[in-house]
């Protein structure tokens, strides 16, 4: 890295009509040293992906400790081998019920390590995520202390499930014990929430101001060209990667929105929701892809799917309903059909872990100080059982975890405790013996 006696602003922005663009961290945001000085530490950065209502764990788990054994589910994630870990033995006992309601039980617990209390009602209570926890760090560095996405309708309120506000199944996030944090599941207002946007959110209005602008970037592309000025090589080449990345967001959002009125075997969507899944996920990916870049956040949330999650999945060919496929009764033709829904989800993960190692940042990519937690509240989705629950932590060569093993913790061990492990590669001190 050049070290310049002059150094631009670390948060830096390119202003347009109705539009204001965060650049990616660049050398030359780095400041000018006057004498040695130990080089700043690396941007550390964390999201969880949760996946509702268990995995084919005959095929998930594996008899021992050891080297990781690839199995179907894995497969989608052979090239990443030596960065994955997989943890057995890990319950999340706070879904335990003696009453009805596993399935909000089991999704709120998973980050919070908390039991949410049983209500329909405003009453809402359960405790502090995983994320939020991070993010409350995090935050003093960054525009936004959190993203949350999710994959999901976000418009159900009141009693989702056996007395169950809908609090508990509509996030994984919870900013305090009663603060449950929305997620967004239309890439639009992610980026414009990213980005800037005009003051409505009138579909008609910004239809209309798309047209006059013709492009976000292309309002504000005489400032990127005097921005470039005095850049060095590699900074140029970085800004040039990232705007092509934002432009390719940005046409892909307004594609699935001039395509939102066709007539289509699917139920509808809101508009800017591309038409599948896997345009939609892979979507949602890229923009977290570019809040990294920009530093806009460091920490995010993403539900593919929520419990009670009704979704099928015909174009693998598995046309059942997610819900009533994870109650599987041990029908070998139904776990292979869930097997298979499980590899499709890890699948979008592995797209978006190999734009993190394609993404530069610093000396090496974005992958390589991040770390991934994937996971589902509960193993058997047949009988609702929150033991053992499947756990998947995808982590940087610069946070110190060996990857390419299969962890097997002493039966019972709370999830909460791999948790803690995470809060420590993060560098965010907390007391084992403290609750989230």
């Amino acid at each position: 890295m050049i070290v310049m006696k002059k150094h631009l602003p670390r948060r830096t922005f390119l202003r347009g009509l109705g539009a204001t663009i965060a650049v990616p961290l660049l050398d030359g945001m780095v400041p000018a040293f006057t004498a040695l000085q130990a080089a700043a530490p690396p941007v550390k950065r964390f999201g969880a992906i949760y996946v509702g209502m268990g995995f084919n764990m005959q095929q998930w788990l594996q008899p021992e400790a050891g080297p990781l054994e690839m199995n179907p589910i894995l497969r989608p994630l052979e090239a990443y081998r030596d960065r994955l870990v997989v943890a057995s033995g890990l319950d999340s006992k706070p879904a335990f019920s003696v009453d009805s309601g596993n399935h909000p039980r089991a999704q709120s617990s998973w980050l919070t390590g908390a039991r949410a209390k049983k209500t329909n009602g405003p009453d809402i209570r359960l405790g502090v995520s995983l994320d939020q926890v991070i993010a409350s760090e995090f935050e003093k560095e960054t525009q936004l202390g959190s993203l949350e996405l999710t994959l999901d309708p976000t418009d159900l309120a009141g009693n989702c499930a056996y007395g169950f506000s809908c609090a508990y199944n509509n996030t994984i996030a919870w900013r305090t014990e009663t603060t449950p944090l929305p997620m967004e599941n239309n890439p639009r207002n992610v980026f414009e929430r990213l980005f800037g946007a005009n003051d409505t959110t009138d579909s008609a209005v910004r239809s209309r101001q798309l047209r006059i602008d013709g492009s976000i970037l292309d309002s504000v592309a005489s400032q990127v060209q005097g921005f470039t000025k005095g850049l060095g090589p590699v900074d140029k080449r970085k800004l040039g990667e990232y705007l092509d990345a934002v432009r390719d967001v940005e046409r892909r959002i307004q594609k699935a929105e001039e395509q939102s009125d066709r007539e289509l075997p699917l139920v509808e969507q809101p508009v800017g929701i591309p038409a599948t899944f896997e345009a939609h996920a892979d979507l949602m990916f890229d923009l977290q892809v570019l809040a990294f870049q920009t530093d806009m956040t460091r920490v995010f949330t993403y539900v593919m799917a929520r419990e009670g999650n009704v979704r099928s999945y015909p174009e693998i060919g598995v046309p059942d309903s997610h819900h009533p496929l994870s109650h599987h009764q041990n029908n070998p033709e139904k776990l292979t059909k869930l097997g298979k829904l499980n590899a499709y989800h890890v699948q979008r993960l592995g797209y978006f872990i190999e734009k993190l190692q394609s993404t530069q940042d610093g000396d090496g990519s974005l992958l390589d100080n991040t770390m991934l937690l994937l996971g589902s509240g509960m193993s058997d989705g047949n009988l609702h059982i929150p033991e053992n629950v499947p756990t998947l932590l995808v982590s940087g060569k610069g946070l110190g975890v060996k990857g390419n093993r299969y962890l097997k913790y002493p039966e019972g061990t709370p999830l909460a405790d791999m948790q803690l492990t995470i809060l420590e590669k993060m560098g965010v001190a907390r007391d084992r013996s403290e609750e989230r």
